[in-house]
């Protein structure tokens, strides 16, 4: 016969782990997840969409315009439904209806020089507008890479885009200097187009906007992230307290 003792301990040890620590790893994968569906359904689906029909034989107009539906689709339905306009949406489609337009420019090489600088202006600037604004456009990119899909670390984003005026002024630094990159780089080559031979341009119009991205990774990192970064794990260790 056991021991009273051992007869009230032996549910204790009998009884199965807690499952929470097994399935923790998931929430954090899933809010990453539910981070990067914006970027994922409005930027990645269009991009390789246009990619997908270029490879099956479709033009580059055909291939444009049928990449458009789906931001249309979620830009419209963003107005209509929810009464607000789905920036990513509706970036892609004007970015899109640039190319589009320029697409039907022929003749002048060094006018076809400036397709894509125009292109990258039209995202240059929207994203410069939208940080003046403040409601800066590329937090929805930066955000899921800050955060890392953690509970405390998302909670600590609400809390400081709420109530941090120095962490909202980061999020303005971020897109701001992301949009000066690529309106700079779109001025370089604009003018690279008419001094420089077409033949140099068309590989050192890649090479400038390279340098201009790495330009505005190094300076937005230096002013934007990394301060962000010390924000939210400052705020997300007091909350944890």
């Amino acid at each position: 016969m056991s021991s009273p003792a051992a007869t009230l301990t032996a549910p204790v040890a009998a009884a199965p782990a807690p499952a929470a620590p097994a399935a923790a790893p998931i929430a954090p994968r899933k809010a990453l997840l539910d981070s990067l569906m914006p970027l994922l359904v409005d930027v990645g689906v269009p991009l390789a969409s246009y990619y997908a029909l270029k490879a099956a034989g479709l033009g580059t107009f055909g291939a444009l315009a049928w990449s458009s539906v789906v931001p249309a689709v979620r830009a419209v339905w963003g107005v209509v439904r929810e009464r607000r306009l789905n920036g990513l949406a509706a970036l892609m489609v004007s970015v899109n209806a640039v190319s589009l337009l320029l697409g039907l420019v022929a003749g002048d090489p060094r006018l076809m020089l400036l397709k894509d600088s125009a292109v990258s202006s039209t995202i240059g600037l929207t994203f410069l507008v939208t940080a003046l604004r403040g409601r800066p456009m590329m937090t929805a990119g930066l955000r899921p890479w800050l955060t890392r899909g953690e509970a405390a670390k998302s909670a600590a984003w609400e809390r400081l885009s709420t109530g941090s005026a120095a962490f909202r002024r980061a999020e303005e630094r971020f897109s701001a200097v992301w949009g000066v990159a690529l309106l700079a780089e779109c001025a370089v080559r604009a003018v690279g187009a008419y001094t420089v031979p077409v033949e140099t341009m068309v590989w050192a119009g890649t090479v400038v906007l390279m340098v201009a991205m790495v330009l505005a990774f190094v300076v937005s990192g230096r002013f934007a992230v990394a301060p962000m970064d010390r924000m939210i794990e400052d705020e997300a260790r007091i909350t944890e307290r």
